[in-house]
């Protein structure tokens, strides 16, 4: 995957050409083009893409292990790690975490011992780490990221929404949702960009992920004083009507009987943080490992998943009906354990990258929407889809037939969704690759940051009451950061400070 030092990439799918037929690359048209390239902001990892084009302004097919790229300090060695990976034929994305403040970076591109384009690239500046607290103003911060000023999904979240009394929003929470063993809510305070909370149940430890996404964008910049009721659960809460007056509480899943504030999964917001960290599985290791071209893939659908819906038992019993068409088994049971002797045995452990080596991608939802669809969006198979009530934060802007293919939900027509994406492969192929692009423009790290940021600039606005700090409350405080050199550094090391004493 990657190393520290210089880095290639191997492809063991490339195909034999002729000698004689091999196009030619035009170093100086090739395409370097992304965030990485930038020091105005700070995001956990930095990537940007190389676009590789022949003489003819084509997308130039070659062995991936001839391009290599090192990225460095420019005046002093600075600890970064760094990764290239392929995401198709003459697309790769070069990504990069820096573990120090970095006074400037500078970012080499080789084919062949040839420099790609305007290589080497230097970013000028200084470039802070992850844990840096070295904050922006919010409007400067999306600027210099080129977030979008508004999403669809966010509009439609919070126009039901206006002059939110906090003080009784929460007395009404609490009455409804305190129930331990039943709900788990925390109620956060963003004052001054520290950031405080209670939470309120019995199974609050899901308030880490929560905690982290807050510390982080008040690392990078300074959100507006707001404070709001986060669910901790999968399930959406807020069933009450517009006439009923709901109140406003965010959770990681919305539907379609329910008022929730909708924000990116938990799981992708890890998976963005924690990116070349602690994360196996993220959007970009996706595209970068999903292996196999269309032509090479198995012409089956898989799946694999736990028991936590009945028509995922379903889908096994489909399989074991059509086993020339499906791949599915259970990897563990919980929900329906009584059931494990007719639909067992569980599957062994197969690392996801693996699925995209097959043709067709199922997806069902678990208890609430699968938090895997952005991945299997991203992983260049075609994605088969059940219908279903829940959704994340982008499900409004994919549409059936141009990014997937919908099936019923109780997967009546799945096998006949199936026989048409074989018999009309070139256009499943399409629809395929619609979903990756539809991934690359939307799901990327910057886009959930910048989903974020724009939804508490917009949520916050809606607020009338004064924000302050509860009792109880406790302080949620940045780790101790190491030198950033940043203007902010000793205002927090002397507050830090404080607070220790």
């Amino acid at each position: 995957m990657g190393r520290w030092g210089r880095v290639s990439i191997y492809d063991t799918f490339c195909k034999d050409v002729n000698e004689n037929e091999k196009p030619t690359i035009s170093l100086k048209d090739c395409r370097i083009y992304g965030p990485g390239l930038s020091a105005n902001f700070t995001v956990p990892v930095r990537y940007f893409f190389i676009q590789l084009l022949d003489t003819n302004q084509q997308s130039f097919s070659s062995s991936p292990q001839s391009l290599t790229i090192q990225v460095s300090g420019v005046k002093e060695k600075c600890r970064i790690w760094y990764q290239l990976l392929q995401i198709k034929e003459g697309l790769f994305i070069a990504r990069y975490r820096v573990y120090e403040t970095c006074l400037g970076i500078q970012i080499d591109i080789v084919y062949e011992n040839q420099r790609v384009a305007e290589a080497p690239y230097v970013i000028e500046g200084t470039v802070f780490h992850e844990q840096c607290y070295c904050p922006k103003p919010l409007n400067e911060w999306l600027s210099n990221l080129n977030c979008p000023s508004d999403y669809p999904q966010v509009d439609r979240d919070l126009k039901i929404f206006s002059g939110i009394n906090m003080k009784d929003v929460l007395e009404d929470a609490l009455k409804r949702f305190n129930h331990p063993g039943s709900y788990s809510i925390c109620h956060y305070s963003v004052i001054s960009n520290q950031v405080y909370r209670k939470c309120f149940g019995q199974y609050v430890g899901f308030s880490m992920f929560m905690d982290e996404i807050l510390l982080s964008l008040t690392r990078k910049m300074y959100l507006p004083d707001m404070e709001l009721i986060a669910n901790l659960g999968d399930w959406p809460l807020e069933q009450r009507s517009d006439a009923e007056h709901p109140i406003p509480i965010f959770s990681w899943c919305g539907s379609k009987s329910t008022k929730d504030i909708v924000m990116p999964t938990y799981d992708i917001t890890e998976a963005t943080l924690e990116m070349m960290g602690r994360v196996m599985v993220d959007i970009l290791s996706v595209m970068g490992n999903s292996g196999s071209s269309w032509e090479e893939k198995y012409q089956m659908a898989f799946w694999r998943g736990r028991d936590s819906r009945q028509e995922r038992l379903d889908l096994v019993k489909l399989a074991r009906e059509h086993p020339e068409l499906i791949n599915a088994s259970l990897t563990n049971f919980f929900f329906f354990r009584k059931e494990e002797a007719e639909y067992g045995p569980k599957s062994e452990y197969i690392s996801f990258f693996d699925f995209f080596k097959y043709r067709y991608q199922i997806n069902i939802d678990g208890t609430v929407a699968a938090y895997r669809l952005p991945y299997l969006l991203a992983g260049g198979s075609l994605v088969l889809k059940q219908d279903s009530d829940f959704y994340e934060h982008f499900y409004n802007d994919l549409q059936p037939m141009v990014h997937y293919v919908p099936f019923h939900r109780n997967l009546s027509n799945l096998v006949d969704k199936l026989q048409w994406a074989i018999d009309h492969d070139s256009e499943a192929k399409v629809i395929a690759e619609n979903a990756q692009n539809f991934a690359l423009s939307n799901l990327m790290p910057k886009d959930i940051l910048c989903y974020y940021a724009v939804l508490f600039k917009e949520y916050s606005k809606r607020l009338k009451s004064e924000n302050i700090i509860h009792d109880n409350m406790e302080h949620i405080k940045q780790p101790m950061q190491k030198s950033c050199l940043c203007p902010e550094e000793e205002k927090f090391q002397n507050m830090y400070m404080k607070e220790e004493l």
